[in-house]
């Protein structure tokens, strides 16, 4: 059966995890042309892309750009996705805050330079309008590994399952081809941490440290992590992908995860959250958290890349297309599977749908998602 939505390209929430990555948070500053700043670099984005990407196509250079609850009010004349909201910060055991965040840039490459190449133009082209709160620069650490010494992303959906995961499809069909995402900063106590013996880690974390093998639910503690993180509902796990990524500062003994995970809804991440800080029940809350302190946390929306191609830089972005027109002039084609990094020059050019939902996801140089 034939899906009723717009054909869209969505941005890379599932692009290939990579070996560097630069999350970048920024907030708004007052002032209406600072708002068209903004939005004039939605619609440039793609182009900022391709320039620095086909440099080097191995490099798989990526960029999604999010918006948070107040920022996409005052940047959009457009209705709000219907799950946007301000990060709900947690109390319980551990406190799990909410920080400032107007605008998220999630850059990722197999180079740190081709990320720090794009972030540099991506804020040379905001100046002023944009205040920088949160900048980190991530890194892959041996084999997939955290700097607490396990494997992180294990549990990933991987192709069509990584997709329905993470892409709005007819729930909210003014934004299919969307999604979620929410980032937290932990800091570790690494010094408590590695006097810990082997085995006691292998319980907080649910898995093996060496060999990555989940433990036997006849031994592994329901505060697990791995378990306090699964959330099924109707008898379904539902999924969200992360792409965390290690990060650090020597000279100040900071070391970290960077937690960025990617959901169609936020409301299963929230659930994830609520159960490691609370507890499921409350009280028997994730006891990482003992270890492993959250500085900063915020929720953004991803809309797809056909409406970023689509905002107006001199005003307020008008509604996404009615998902209910069949109308050419709404559709935004698929990226070509040469490895080019073009999104705008595609208009008009041949293309098809990815999905069910009617929505294309796009990779990055033509790319499928590849999951660890």
């Amino acid at each position: 059966m034939e899906s009723s939505l717009p054909s869209v390209v969505s941005q890379p929430v599932v692009a290939q995890l990579t070996r560097a990555a630069i999350f970048l948070v920024t907030t708004v500053n007052s002032g209406k042309e600072n708002e068209a700043a903004v939005r004039a670099l939605c619609g440039d984005l793609a182009a900022l892309l391709r320039a620095v990407g086909f440099r080097d196509l191995e490099g798989r250079l990526s960029c999604v750009m999010a918006f948070g609850s107040e920022a996409w009010d005052r940047l959009f004349d457009a209705p709000k996705p219907k799950d946007l909201h301000p990060f709900r910060e947690i109390r319980g055991r551990h406190h799990a805050m909410a920080t400032p965040g107007d605008i998220l840039f999630h850059i990722r490459s197999t180079r740190m330079d081709l990320c720090f190449e794009l972030a540099t133009l991506i804020m040379s082209r905001l100046g002023g309008a944009v205040s920088t709160v949160d900048e980190v620069h991530g890194f892959n650490y041996f084999d997939d590994r955290d700097l607490i010494g396990f494997v992180d992303g294990t549990e990933n959906p991987v192709e069509q399952a990584a997709l329905d995961a993470t892409i709005i499809g007819e729930e909210d069909a003014a934004f299919a081809g969307g999604s979620y995402v929410i980032v937290q900063k932990y800091l570790h106590d690494l010094k408590r941490w590695n006097e810990l013996p082997i085995e006691a880690q292998e319980r907080i974390i649910g898995r093996t440290k060496l060999a990555d093998v989940e433990l036997d639910d006849a031994v592994k503690p329901t505060s697990a992590h791995n378990a306090l993180t699964t959330i099924e509902e109707n008898g379904k796990q539902l999924e969200i992908v992360r792409d965390n990524m290690p990060f650090g500062d020597v000279g100040k003994g900071e070391f970290g995860t960077y937690f960025i995970g990617y959901a169609r809804s936020p409301h299963r991440i929230e659930q994830m959250l609520v159960n490691m800080f609370v507890g499921r029940p409350p009280g028997n809350y994730d006891r990482l958290l003992d270890f492993s302190r959250a500085v900063t946390g915020t929720l953004f929306f991803v809309p797809s890349a056909t409406f970023l191609e689509n905002v107006a830089a001199g005003e307020a972005a008008s509604s996404p297309a009615d998902p209910s027109s069949n109308d050419d002039a709404t559709k935004s084609k698929m990226p070509p599977p040469d490895g080019s990094l073009g999104i705008g020059s595609l208009k008009g050019e041949a293309g098809h749908e990815y999905s069910s939902s009617g929505t294309r996801p796009y990779f990055g140089h033509g790319m499928e998602p590849d999951r660890r």
